[in-house]
């Protein structure tokens, strides 16, 4: 750690300190508080064109106070001392005026984390605003000159941020950790006689040494984009599906909402009661590795200073538990699971297929590059979202499909699952391959 690091790190604990002995002097029971702060650069061009250079600095606390049962929190961009009496005062006064919740409260003691693991998370990049742009203006260079039906740009983006978060409770808990991330963004338009399509892709990574090279994305965003060209509508069918991996996480994120305490205790899930139950398709292993080094999820404890940990949440298709909270877990009368703020790495284990070994399995199908909307009825599992990508037929791509809607209910689906493949997509807290499933409903013209 820098002595930079080092003096921030000094700073938002005596800051945290501070909050909660004024929380203490002004009446709470207990009380927490986190810090958040960083500083990033975004540089944008269009058309070998500088189109947006913008410089962040962020910071802000929040406080949170219990008064026997009762709950008030309040926030603020201010760090001066009467800012922060006066953002303790605020939370005291909601929570005497808030009705009593007898599940209300800080976890407890002895679930707080008592190590603080170095996850390789923090690597800042110095680089210039002058330099951000030529990487930029190159990469959309490089895209535009794959292909001559590249004839415009949605822009190309470089950005870096680099920030803290720290955590402190009435439990003598004080922690936190600093942190980064980088991304380069391509986006182009092509256009034939038929009409025109936009496409790109990105990278992203805590480390600027882990990001793909401004070729790599320019091409793909190119081959995307010019892949997409002439596009079909199909008939309405029933037929297998690939959700490509970007895409495929959501079939998962939906997944963690049903299995989280806020739809549990509100009876807000398809996946109610299903502890010990086969929910996927016998083949499933997923996973939470919250301490994955240098991974966009990794946390070595949670927003309550609950330390996270390697689990299991389904093996062999059978769901093994629930994503908790302190809050929720005593509204259901379970052990919270260090998941407030949501999972860290949701892992869920690929085959042996690479994408192209799946698409020549399925044979004759749906490949599905990019999805539209939120169509997810978390209660009963309902499924139906707008869809583009491609037409596989003899295990090869065909043509490229638009204006379609893909239908089906996620209990079935997941025991549908064919196979994962192994090209999983690093870029989010989701870690999956493409997904094959078995059968769906297309809808179309």
């Amino acid at each position: 750690m820098s002595c930079r690091t080092q003096q921030e790190s000094k700073e938002l604990t005596e800051i945290i300190l501070n909050i909660l002995e004024e929380a203490k002097k002004q009446g709470a029971t207990t009380a927490e508080a986190d810090i958040g702060t960083g500083a990033g650069l975004t540089v944008t061009a269009r058309l070998g064109e500088v189109e947006k250079i913008e410089h962040e600095r962020d910071k802000g606390l929040g406080v949170t106070v219990f008064i026997g049962n009762k709950k008030g929190s309040a926030n603020s961009s201010d760090f001066a001392e009467d800012a922060i009496k006066e953002t303790v005062t605020a939370a005291c006064n909601i929570a005497r005026f808030t009705s009593e919740d007898e599940f209300a409260g800080l976890p407890d003691a002895e679930l707080m984390a008592t190590e603080t693991p170095d996850l390789d998370l923090y690597h800042p990049w110095e680089i210039s605003p002058e330099d951000a742009i030529q990487l930029a203006v190159e990469c959309e260079s490089i895209a535009r000159s794959e292909d001559e039906r590249i004839n415009n740009s949605d822009g190309t983006s470089v950005s870096t941020y680099a920030g803290n978060h720290f955590y402190g409770n009435s439990h003598g808990f004080v922690n936190g950790w600093h942190w980064s991330s980088h991304t380069i963004e391509c986006t182009v338009i092509a256009e034939t006689s038929h009409g025109m399509q936009r496409d790109g892709w990105y990278s992203k990574a805590r480390n600027k040494d882990n990001l793909q090279s401004i070729h790599v994305i320019a091409r793909e965003a190119a081959k995307r984009t010019t892949q997409r060209l002439d596009a079909k509508k199909l008939s309405t069918r029933q037929c297998p599906v690939i959700f490509e991996a970007p895409v495929a996480s959501g079939l998962f994120s939906a997944f963690v909402t049903a299995i989280s305490g806020g739809s549990l205790y509100r009876k807000a899930s398809f996946l109610l009661d299903k502890i010990d139950e086969q929910i996927f398709a016998d083949h499933i292993h997923i996973h939470e590795q919250p301490h994955l080094q240098g991974a966009l999820g990794s946390a070595p404890f949670d927003n309550e200073g609950l330390a996270t940990r390697n689990r299991d949440l389904v093996v062999n298709g059978i769901l093994q538990g629930y994503v908790l909270s302190s809050y929720s877990a005593r509204k259901l009368g379970l052990q919270p699971t260090a998941n407030a703020g949501g999972v860290h790495n949701l892992t869920i284990d690929t085959g042996e297929h690479d994408l192209d070994e799946l698409i020549k399995q399925m044979d004759t199908g749906l490949f599905i590059t990019d999805m539209i909307g939120f169509g997810v009825n978390q209660i009963t599992g309902d499924y139906s979202r707008g869809a583009s990508g491609f037409w596989v037929e003899n295990g090869e791509l065909q043509y490229p499909v638009e204006e379609i809607t893909v239908a089906g209910n996620l209990a079935e689906m997941y025991k549908q699952i064919v196979h994962i493949g192994n090209d999983v997509d690093p870029r989010g807290n989701i870690l999956t391959g493409s997904v094959l499933i078995e059968n769906m409903m297309i809808a179309g013209e």
